[in-house]
This record gives C-alpha cells, structure tokens and sequence, in this order.
C-alpha cells in the first residue's frame, strides 16, 4: 500500500484550510406547516446583527423557524396555495429577524422600484404583527420582492363593504389596514430566478408591548401574488368569521427584549415663498418668509406608552388633494389627514361616525399626545392650541383637548369611551359618547350611544347621535343591517359629520358562489342593498322616508384577476326644502309687478340608473379600472330629473422599474329630461408621474384640470321661471351660467432615508378661470415653493 494519500491529503488541509461553516454541523429550524395547523412558533434567539443585504446567508438564517404550508384566502380560502413560500423567523435582544423566500415561475413576480407605501400593485409579503395577542390589532410591516416598505395598523371595527358605491369589487373579507403611521425598520430584497427572497429586521423598539417577562405574540403572513390576483395567508384563515386576526398564528417564548427608554426628537426646518396678485394689474409678487424652525418629540415612557409633543410644527402638505365632488350636495366631502404628527398613533383615536378628526386643528401653535394601551385599556389623550387665524374673531386661539379610551372585553369585544372639548373664548363644543363591539363567531353587533353639548355666545343646547349595527361574515352568506341617527342640531366642532339631521336604516344581502379551483369564474357575488333615509325628525315622530333606494349589484371574479360588475339602481329622492331656501322665483304680474314666489320643488323623484365596471388584473406593466353609470337620476340645482351619464376612469402605468405613470378621469353631464339641455357637466383629469431616482430619493409631477359648467337655473319641470338666489344682503340675483376652470401643477422632488428623516423641495402653481366674471382663459392664481429638511434623532 502507497503512503503517497495519506501524505498529500494532510498537506492539502493544511495549505488550502477547511471554512469552519463546512464542518460545523447546523441544525436546521423547525418547520411550521400552517395547513397542518402547526401555527405555534417557538422562536429560536441569537445576538448576533446580520447585515440587511437580502441574502439569507448568515448562520442564523439556517436554525431560524420555517413558517410554510400557505392556504389560499382570497378570492376562495381553504385551498393549498399555488406558490410555494417560506417565512423564516428569529429574534436577537433588540429585534425580530424575518426572512422570506418566495417562490414563482422566472418572469411572473412583479415589482418596482416605489415610494413607501405603494407597493398595492407589486407582488408583496405582509406581516401582521400583534404584540398584544388581543386579536383586535395588529402592526403591519409589508414589503415588495426589492425590500421596498409599506406599513401600517389594521384595527378591526366591524366596518364592511357592500352599499351605497359604483365600483363593485370582490370583498376580501378583511378591513383594510390603515398605512398612514409610519415605523423606523429595515428591509431589502432582490428577485431570484426562482422568485424573490427578502431580508427584514424590525427593531423592538419601534414596536409597542406588553411589559412582561416572557411575550406571546401573534402573527399571520400574508403573500399577494399578482400574476393570478390571489391572496395566500400561512394559517388556514376562513372568510367566514368576524375576525381575520383572531385566526393568526403566535411567536411564543420571546424573553429579554432590549427596547430602553426611546426618544425620539426631529427638529424642523422650513421656508416658503407665496406668490400672488400684485398691487398693480398684471404684476406678481412673492412673500417669501423667513425659514420657520420647529420640530416634535416622542418619548417612549414605557414599552406601552408613547408621550409626545411638537412646538411650531411643519404641516404643510407635500401633496395637494385631490379635487372631489359630492354627487348630494347636502354631503360634505371628506379629505384624510396628511400631516405627521397627526398620523402618529391615528389608530388610537378612531371611533364610529368620525367624532374624531383632527384636520379641525387647521393652523396649531403647538400640540401634544399620549397614546398607548395600559391594562387592558387603549389610550389616546391630544392637546392642542390652534392659531388665532383659525378663530371665528381672529381674537381667540382655539383650544383642543380630546380623549379616546378603549377596553377589551372577552376575545374579540371592546367598549369605547370618547371625550372632545373645543373651546374659543365664551363658546365651546363637547362632545361625550360610548361605543362597543361584540364578536362571536362569524356575527358582530356595534353600537355607538353619543352626545353634543354647545355654546355659542348666551345659546346652549344639546343633541344625540345613535347607531346601531349587526354583520354576519359567512363564507357564503354575507349580511349587514345598520340603524343610525343625527339630529339636525348635533355638532362635533372636533369632527367631521357628512351629513346631520338624518336617519338611516339599512340591509345589504350577499351571496359568494365560489367556482372550483381553476374555473374561469373564481367567485360570482350576487348583492341586494335596501335603504330608507329619514329626516330625523320624521324618523322620531315615524313619518314616511325622504328617500328610498334599491341596488341589485352583481360581481364577478374571474381567474387571472379580472373583475367585471353590473349594477340596477331603483331610487326615490324626497324634495329637501332645506337646499333650497335661498332659491326665488319672480312671476310678472298684472300692472308691471313682480310676485315673489317660494320654491316648491317636485315632491318626488324616481332614478333608474344602471352601473357597470370592469378591473384589469395587475399586469406587469399597467393596471385600469373603468366605471360607467347612466340613466335617470336627480338634477340637484334645479330639483328635477335628469338624464345623467358618469365615468370614472383610472390607468398605471408602469414602463420601467423606476417610472410610475398613473392617470384618473372623472366626467360627468347631466341633461334635462324636459329638453335635453345641458344644466351641469364637471370634467376633471389628473395625472401623476413619479421618478423613482433611488431607493430614498424620487421626483414626482402631478396635473390636474377641473371645468364645472352650469347652465342658468330655472324651475324645470314645473313653472320654468328662472331662479333667483338671494344674497346675505337680501338681494336677489339671477342664477346666471357659468363655467370654471382649475388647473394645478405640484411639483416635489423628495429624499426619505427613513421616517422623520427627510428633505423636500416642491413647486404649486394654480390657475383659474371664470366665465361670464373673470378671465375666459386659464391664468395664475397662486404659486408657492417651498422646502422642507427634518432629521430624526433616535437616543436609546
């Protein structure tokens, strides 16, 4: 026998060397099957940090848990997913470590390069996180196969879909989590030839627990697949239940989270130039303000608790609203809070009807908050001083104190307390409700008990708002009847109410016929929706409604993602003298004279309107939804029926990874049915193009043009007298035509590193015109830039 190998072998390992991973034996994780129901993760710790690279190559990713097993949930649940996925989890002293690996055919994953928050039409992996094991709330850390983030809260209130919109689509039998508060954590993420792979830490301290030794928390995944539009959750989760977090997983045995005492300041620096009209006709000037220096400060007091203030504050918005319209007048339109401070912890201040709405604070000096959940109670308490500027006088500042209290109660239930309190001078507006949540099984029962109580000036008075309502979530049967009240003299000065002075009752019926796996109809949803509208003084003394509505709606799913709705509107409208108060008729008379008459209105009107819609899948490149509505329906500035024809249009665009193209339209005529004039058109497009330069940096345009025609008003139908509104100063004056023209650029170029880090520089420009009493063509209103540059200091 040779002594040649056993000579050269022993030379080779010492001149070469053997990699200490490649003899180290590695244990693998274990393996959490969800359709096995195995969804009771012990997680494994190790302290070392791993660099966010999205490889999973460290060590600690091979002894992590394995979260596999997904079930389909949307549009059909208790089906293997089509994909394979896994989720790979471990937790070091001061973060959870989460790994995916998400398999798909090469060519079928898709994603882009977004800003935070828009990764809805990207192939996604959702986290819901509930680190108070309550089954009501959870924290939600989603990202897109390049490790782009969205975040956010989902709190389960029993609010549904089905009633009252033209756009039908296939409910996905969960709320929708509320993405504005946004959390400090890192993601990143690449595409494979096998699918994506992301790499995430989610440091503990930016998240809020309980202060115990050992945490059980829980956790569902959710993987959005938009090559076939499904939704795939890790545990079984069933449509047929109150609740879509009750049926979450749980991490269990997390010890020694090393969270600290967090704070958190952002000083802010700010500078604007407001350009308008000058002195002189055609001049423009600028009144360019020294910068402005503010900022805000978040102290974590405990793992729970979260005191916060902000002196001076940057509220501009770096993006304008969108215009809207109302299709009833007597309906205010809602815009959703933008500004940062308020977004914090918005969760811990939701209540039914709005009671809560914090863009009354419109110009604050400074303001402060507490929020948090103790003892099984969520707490939210906000202070606010606004500017004078805000007042009625202009003499006093305007004074917010504001306080939401929740309980948990049993499982899935919870009682409500709110408090608002605005003060100005002499007057105030309080407001003092109670609400509650019951759950069982696949039913839900809300109620909502609330009084005002205001003075103005040496009158006070008092008012009640009331709802009551029931769901059942069945798989195949869904039902929702609702029963609610606002008296005409309810005010919530901290709120926002649509609509006061009416009541409502109301039934939605719907059936999901679920097609078998691989059918071209995935789920067909037929939907009848009943509503009777009252005056609320009609409604205590049982008077007949003002308004009747019938919709029988159809939605239908098929494979791939496409979605294609129809609709039959049978409605009645009541005449509201209320809208028209201000409306005169002037009659010539015998001898010269004029009579003045009232406005009478048509007692009446009936609707027929049909609606039809249509949803492309998510493609690679673009996306489009189309809404069309035609029929009968009310002419409301003139109160009488009219031929109306409606469409809403939406397009994205996606030609490159970077570039997000994206395009509404909204149109609108409506025709008399006496002649078939024209008596109101509104035409508004919009265009938003953004340029994804980097992962933290993004420039974005957005267009918009809005024309409103309205012919001169008359009493159609009836006297065909023209109408005369009457002035504040008891003038009348004819309800001439006209039309109005808006037109908007805003331009930004953005740099967000993080959450509170952030520089901005933008443009607006506004123009308008106005025929017959200003100019016929578009010409500048206002413009502004503006900059903006934060940083946040996180000490631990």
């Amino acid at each position: 026998m040779s002594l040649l190998p056993l000579l050269v072998v022993p030379l080779l390992l010492t001149s070469v060397g053997t990699p200490p991973a490649a003899i180290r034996r590695v244990e693998p994780g274990p393996v959490y099957d969800g359709r096995s129901g195995k969804t009771k993760v012990s997680v494994p710790r190790a302290e070392r940090v791993p660099v966010i690279d999205g490889l999973l190559d460290e060590p600690e990713w091979g002894t992590a848990s394995v979260l596999t097993g997904f079930s389909q949930f949307f549009p059909n649940d208790g089906i293997a997913a089509q994909d394979s996925t896994e989720v790979l989890v471990w937790y070091s002293g001061t973060a959870l470590h989460v790994g995916v690996r998400a398999y798909a055919a090469p060519g079928s994953v898709r994603a882009t390069l977004a800003d935070r928050d828009r990764i809805t039409q990207d192939d996604n992996i959702q986290l819901f996180l509930g680190t108070y094991n309550d089954s009501r709330q959870a924290l939600v850390f989603a990202v897109n196969p390049f490790g782009i983030q969205s975040d956010g809260v989902l709190t389960e209130t029993g609010a549904a879909t089905g009633g009252g919109g033209f756009a039908s689509t296939t409910t996905r039998a969960r709320e929708a989590t509320d993405l504005a508060p946004d959390y400090v954590w890192r993601s990143k993420g690449r595409v494979t030839d096998r699918g994506y792979e992301v790499e995430i830490a989610i440091p503990f301290k930016s998240l809020r627990y309980r202060n115990v030794d050992v945490h059980t928390w829980q956790l569902n995944v959710v993987r959005t697949v938009q090559s076939t539009g499904h939704e795939q959750t890790w545990t079984t989760t069933k449509r047929a239940s109150a609740s879509f977090l009750a049926q979450s997983g749980t991490l269990d045995g997390l010890r020694d989270l090393q969270r600290g005492v967090t704070v958190d300041l952002i000083p802010t620096v700010t500078s604007s130039a407001f350009g308008g009209q000058g002195a002189t006709p055609g001049s423009w000037r600028y009144d360019t303000q020294r910068p402005d220096i503010g900022g805000s400060a978040r102290w974590g007091i405990t793992s729970n608790l979260t005191l916060s203030g902000t002196a001076n504050p940057d509220f501009s918005q770096v993006e304008a609203d969108a215009t809207q319209f109302s299709a009833d007048p007597r309906i205010a339109v809602f815009f959703a809070e933008r500004r940062p401070f308020f977004l914090e912890s918005q969760e811990q201040f939701s209540t039914p009807n709005r009671l809560i709405y914090t863009r009354r604070i419109s110009q604050p000096v400074f303001a402060t908050k507490l929020t948090g959940k103790q003892r099984g109670f969520d707490i939210g308490v906000l202070s606010a001083m606004d500017s004078r500027e805000a007042s009625a006088t202009g003499r006093e500042s305007p004074v917010f104190n504001i306080v939401r209290l929740q309980r948990d109660v049993g499982k899935q239930s919870r009682l409500g307390f709110v408090y608002t309190d605005r003060t100005e001078g002499r007057n105030w507006n309080r407001v003092v409700g109670v609400d509650g949540r019951l759950v069982r099984g696949v039913y839900s029962v809300q109620a909502q008990a609330v009084r005002s109580f205001t003075r103005a000036g040496d009158v006070s008075g008092a008012a009640p708002l009331w709802d009551l309502s029931a769901v059942r979530n069945g798989r195949a049967f869904y039902a929702r009847y609702v029963l609610n009240g606002i008296s005409r003299d309810f005010d919530a000065q901290s709120g926002f109410i649509a609509r006061p002075g009416i009541a409502n009752v109301s039934a939605t019926h719907r059936l999901n016929l679920f097609g078998k796996p691989g059918a071209l109809v995935e789920v067909f949803s037929p939907e009848v929706y009943l509503l009777g509208r009252y005056q609320y003084a009609d409604f205590v003394n049982r008077r007949p409604a003002q308004d009747a509505q019938l919709h029988l709606r159809t939605n239908t799913r098929l494979r791939g993602g496409w979605q294609v709705g129809a609709q039959w509107l049978r409605e009645e409208f009541g005449y509201d003298r209320d809208l028209y108060t201000n409306y005169v008729l002037l009659r010539p008379a015998v001898g010269g004279r004029v009579d003045t008459l009232g406005y009478t209105g048509t007692r009446r009107l009936p609707n027929f309107d049909w609606v039809t819609s249509v949803s492309t899948p998510e493609f690679k490149r673009f996306s489009a939804t189309t809404v069309a509505v035609w029929g009968q329906d009310e002419n409301f500035p003139e109160w009488s029926s009219a031929d109306i024809l409606i469409f809403n249009q939406s397009l994205n665009l996606r030609p490159t990874e970077q570039l997000r193209l994206s395009a509404t339209w909204a149109y609108e005529t409506f025709r008399r049915k006496t002649d078939g004039s024209l008596v109101l058109s509104r035409n508004t497009p919009r265009v938003r193009a953004e340029y994804q330069i980097t992962r933290q940096v993004f420039v974005r345009v957005i267009g918009e043009h809005s024309v409103v025609q309205q012919d001169s008003l008359r009493d159609d139908s009836r006297t065909e007298l023209p109408v005369y509104l009457r002035q504040r100063d008891g003038t009348l004056r004819r309800a001439a035509a006209f039309e109005r023209t808006r037109a908007r650029l805003d331009v930004l170029f953005s740099y967000l590193p993080s959450p509170g880090t952030v520089v901005y520089f933008g443009y607006g420009d506004q123009l308008r015109a106005d025929e017959p009493d200003g100019s016929r063509t578009l010409r500048r209103s206002a413009d502004v830039f503006f900059a903006k540059v934060s940083y946040l200091f996180r000490m631990q």
